[in-house]
């Protein structure tokens, strides 16, 4: 029914006057009661200071009080009580009721007190109802004289009016819903016409419509025929490059945005906006710094409309790390604008940051593995030469030259094989046999197993893992290799005296594990890369290694869907971080508590 505009109209005609009846009774309801209220409060505050001034002179007479509290009563037609100073009711026209409730707390009673004449609307604890209250203090400061009237009669003549007013209401309302019907009817008749023209003209009929009326109507009629006629030469050709354009826009892997002569963006593929991080529908009919955002893409463009010329530059933008080319082409001037001579701009945004960052990482890797093989190569090159100089003549020499070049061959091997695995687990060619484990059955080993090398080196080693840790989803021996990597590096790194703390946490649907140690710690410069293959911070490569660890250590922990990370303070110490996936259910076999330390 109201998506007939017939019934909208009438409906909204109705609820308008409805509203407005209710409004209007509300309003004379509040008023009428209002002004009762005020008239019948100034007829009880002379009523209230004549009983008190009655009372003054019988005050501290009980059996006097109580007669003029009945007499006060019968003649005003209103409860009359005679109030100490100190709350105690004295006399009360109604002999049953008040006689042992303290009245000091009313606050009516407490405004005569003040030596002001004190009034109240409220309901009755004693009577049930609602009663007007006015107390006028007793001359001499001695009590409190109170009249109270209940307001029965005032809201019956007011739910006497809210009835005769929503009576009125009622034919006021069906008289409006009828006529508004007979307007909508008469406004709705050509609508409904003009309704079936549009539908015709979207199923492609395009006949000519007549109309005889020269209102809005006939206007409307006028322009859809000349709206019609130019649809009709145009929605073929149209449709076709539309549909071309757009397969070719939406499937783009570079950024596209087309500005017209006015400088707003009338066209954004999905890449662009992604890109720039924004909206498609958000950025269209935008002023085009509006959705370029980049102060380096906006001046671009602005170098390009005040040359007219064809603007290219690699452009970074900083807080999303992206690295883009972007091309600005001047494009013939909009003349449907209302600056013709302004022209409409072509920006193409071409992602660069992989390149980049392939680049970085291919750079990067050949420098340090050159540099890897550099030093055990020199070292070999060396050794050779020195046997070949006279060295073979002395065999205890002789013996300790190859020995050193053994242990070349051994670190350039180890560096190999590191390599290789690296290569295999990156590619997935190493599976992980995924399996409930309890914690400590991935982390004690380890850390026991390197607890010689702690204690040789004067470091304390402690291991904790609390009670009720969930099993965890891994492969144990993987799991392994990287506590032992994470803990071999703590200990290498961590000076005489210090400390290597290992630890086990829960936390929110996996489980954490950490090695902190009071070692040298990580400058910030080198933190965001120290899992990088070959990369070492500068006192790393005093210490050897292959540079390989920490990178195999993140990929088994990417391949178990977990989390690798560290936080370092240069001189404070470093704690690594890595997490595992909660296997759910009860703690495992051997998830008691593990908790111990050696130095």
């Amino acid at each position: 029914m109201f998506t007939n505009i017939r019934w909208r109209i009438a409906t909204s005609f109705a609820i308008l006057i409805l509203s407005a009846m209710l409004v209007l009774a509300g309003y004379l309801t509040e008023r009428v009661r209002q002004d009762y209220l005020a008239g019948q409060r100034e007829q009880m505050v002379g009523q209230a200071r004549l009983v008190a001034a009655d009372a003054a002179g019988t005050w501290g007479q009980p059996a006097a009080l109580e007669a003029l509290a009945r007499r006060e009563s019968a003649l005003l037609q209103a409860r009359v009580t005679l109030i100490a100073a100190d709350g105690t009711v004295l006399a009360e026209s109604e002999a049953d009721l008040g006689q042992a409730t303290n009245h000091l707390d009313r606050p009516e009673v407490q405004r005569a007190l003040a030596g002001e004449v004190g009034t109240s609307v409220r309901r009755s604890s004693s009577l049930g109802e609602t009663m007007m209250y006015v107390a006028a203090p007793v001359p001499g400061g001695l009590g409190v004289a109170r009249v109270a009237l209940p307001l029965a009669e005032v809201d019956a003549r007011v739910a006497g009016l809210q009835r005769t007013i929503l009576l009125a209401t009622v034919p006021v309302t069906l008289a409006a819903i009828a006529i508004a019907l007979l307007v909508a009817e008469r406004t709705a008749r050509p609508v409904r016409w003009l309704i079936g023209a549009a539908e015709r003209m979207a199923e492609g009929d395009f006949a000519p419509l007549s109309s005889t009326t020269r209102d809005e109507i006939g206007q409307l009629t006028h322009a859809l025929d000349r709206m019609g006629a130019r649809l009709q030469e145009q929605m073929a050709v149209l449709a076709a490059e539309r549909g071309r354009l757009a397969a070719i826009l939406e499937h783009m892997a570079d950024g596209v945005i087309i500005t017209d002569g006015a400088g707003r963006v009338r066209l954004i593929n999905p890449a662009a906006a992604r890109l720039l991080g924004t909206g498609h529908a958000s950025a269209l009919g935008q002023p085009i710094a509006q959705a370029l955002r980049h102060h380096r893409l906006i001046q671009l463009w602005q170098q390009a409309e005040e040359t007219g010329q064809e603007q290219v530059q690699a452009v970074e933008l900083d807080p999303q790390d992206l690295l883009l080319q972007a091309i600005v082409t001047p494009l013939a001037a909009d003349r449907r604008t209302a600056e013709p001579d302004r022209q409409g701009f072509l920006i193409i945004l071409q992602d660069l940051t992989r390149i980049r960052r392939l680049e970085t990482v291919r750079r990067d890797f050949v420098s340090n593995i050159s540099h890897e093989l550099r030093t055990p190569l020199a070292s070999l090159k060396a050794l050779v030469d020195t046997l070949r100089d006279g060295a073979l003549e002395d065999p205890p020499a002789a013996q300790r030259f190859l020995d050193r070049m053994d242990t070349e061959v051994d670190a350039m091997t180890q560096m190999v094989q590191e390599l290789l695995e690296l290569s295999r687990i990156e590619s997935g060619q190493v599976p992980l046999r995924l399996q409930p484990v309890a914690v400590a059955e991935v982390v004690a080993p380890p850390t026991e197993r390197l607890r010689p090398q702690a204690e040789r080196a004067g470091l304390t080693l402690s291991l904790a893992i609390p009670w009720g840790l969930p099993p965890v989803l891994a492969d144990a021996e993987r799991v392994q290799q990287v506590v032992t990597n994470l803990v071999h590096n703590a200990i290498k790194f961590t000076p005489a005296g210090g400390e290597v703390a290992v630890a086990a946490t829960a936390q929110q649907g996996e489980v954490v594990i950490s090695v902190r140690d009071t070692g040298v710690g990580i400058p910030a410069a080198d933190l965001p890369r120290i899992f990088e293959r070959f990369y070492k911070a500068d006192r790393a490569r005093r210490r050897g290694g292959t540079g390989l660890g920490l990178a195999i250590a993140k990929h088994i922990v990417q391949g178990h869907g977990g989390r690798l990370w560290a936080e370092s303070r240069e001189g404070h110490g470093s704690t690594f971080y890595f997490s595992l996936r909660a296997a759910g259910g009860q703690p495992l076999a051997g998830s008691a508590p593990h908790s111990n330390q050696a130095g």
